[in-house]
């Protein structure tokens, strides 16, 4: 195996990161073409930087997203943290008590790394399934968590959504659901309602999926919960810092929801593309994609890597040849191997989606030649 750990897909990530500054400081940024849907963004005016102090930037632009932000997520209350996890994590040490049950309902396992992990934090009992007729609530469950949207897109079924909440609720149990690019994708594209209008109790956002926002959180809920979250937030340093705050504001007044809708429409052109050479690639709803396994299915060359090495060194060789960037060469770890290829970031409005389509055969052909050695597959990797 090329990644064995995390430790390997930090390394993975910091070659890729040089990959990208190389490519910017002696080509330009026009030859890069981000189409992981997460690439975000920072709109900020100069007289808003000049804002960006430690106490005037807070009650300056903080108050602003309130009012912005509950549009954007529905419920009482928003809090803005660095990064979607930060406010899983600040969730589940503000409501899951040690020895407790966490269980989680996604429409297609597994879940984002950051929801266990947390769980394992404070010692509590984490289960989840894709199974709607297996999702159970045992007795002692202190938080009940549903996915929007997985890392793959796929969008969760509206009615076993609000039963799963209405379940929770009769017990008791707040929900919190991870809308990372659900927020939006349920919303726009499956005209399904916000969460917290669903009667999720806590709902979080990541700024930077299909948004040009900065990659940071944004929690959204019942005001007491937010509340009793922001303590805890506050304790560990997870609260979102004004320039972030700032580029969250703006990247909300600026969103588009025209550019998610016109994705949805693009992206049966570049899958009849694909599907002159390739037979694995799946749509999704902004775009096109391929899973490690199926990648490995498109492959008739005996080798010995494993399913998800095939994929980062299929994402670093569309990075290093052609300025691509996908998910597995620059994800942090734990995320998804899936290469997919997203319509909605800006770098992709005015695509040649022929030549792309070129871009991402050529690519594969390389794959084919180098997945026999080894120590060239580490090289293309690290």
């Amino acid at each position: 195996m090329i990644i064995n750990n995390s430790l390997d897909e930090v390394k993975k990530r910091e070659k890729a990161l040089a990959i990208i500054k190389n490519i910017v400081e002696t080509e330009g940024r026009d030859s890069l073409f981000d189409v992981t849907g997460l690439s975000g963004g920072f709109i900020a005016s100069s007289s808003e930087l000049s804002l960006l102090e430690t106490y005037v930037g807070p009650a300056i632009f903080e108050d602003a997203l309130q009012e912005v932000g509950i549009e954007h997520m529905g419920g009482e209350k928003v809090l803005p943290v660095n990064r979607t996890s930060s406010g899983i994590l600040a969730t589940i040490l503000t409501l899951v008590s040690e020895g407790s049950n966490v269980v989680h309902y996604l429409a297609e396992l597994p879940a984002h790394p950051s929801i266990p992990r947390s769980c394992k934090l404070v010692n509590a009992n984490y289960f989840e399934t894709d199974v709607f007729d297996e999702f159970t609530i045992p007795d002692n469950t202190s938080l009940v968590v549903v996915t929007g949207s997985t890392m793959d897109h796929k969008v969760i079924d509206e009615d076993e959504f609000k039963k799963v909440i209405e379940m929770a609720h009769e017990k008791d149990i707040p929900v919190m659901v991870d809308d990372a690019s659900g927020a939006r994708l349920r919303t726009v594209i499956f005209n399904q309602p916000k969460a917290c209008d669903l009667g999720a109790d806590i709902a979080i956002t990541s700024t930077d999926k299909l948004m040009p926002g900065p990659r940071g959180g944004l929690m959204a809920g019942r005001k007491e919960l937010i509340d009793e979250i922001k303590i805890k937030v506050n304790q560990f340093g997870l609260e979102a810092q004004p320039p972030s705050v700032l580029a969250m504001l703006n990247g909300i007044k600026n969103f588009d929801k025209n550019t998610l809708i016109d994705s949805f429409s693009r992206k049966e052109e570049l899958f009849d593309l694909l599907n002159v050479k390739f037979n694995n690639f799946k749509k999704t709803p902004t775009g096109v994609m391929i899973s490690p396994e199926d990648l490995n299915g498109e492959i008739n060359i005996s080798h010995n890597l494993s399913d998800n090495d095939l994929a980062f060194i299929f994402a670093f060789i569309l990075l290093k040849d052609y300025g691509i960037i996908t998910i597995p060469a620059v994800g942090m770890p734990g995320a998804s191997a899936t290469i997919r290829f997203d319509l909605s970031t800006k770098d992709a409005f005015d695509l040649d989606l022929n030549d792309f389509v070129k871009k991402i055969e050529s690519s594969f052909e390389k794959l084919l030649d180098v997945i026999t050695n080894e120590e060239k597959c580490r090289e293309i990797v690290f």
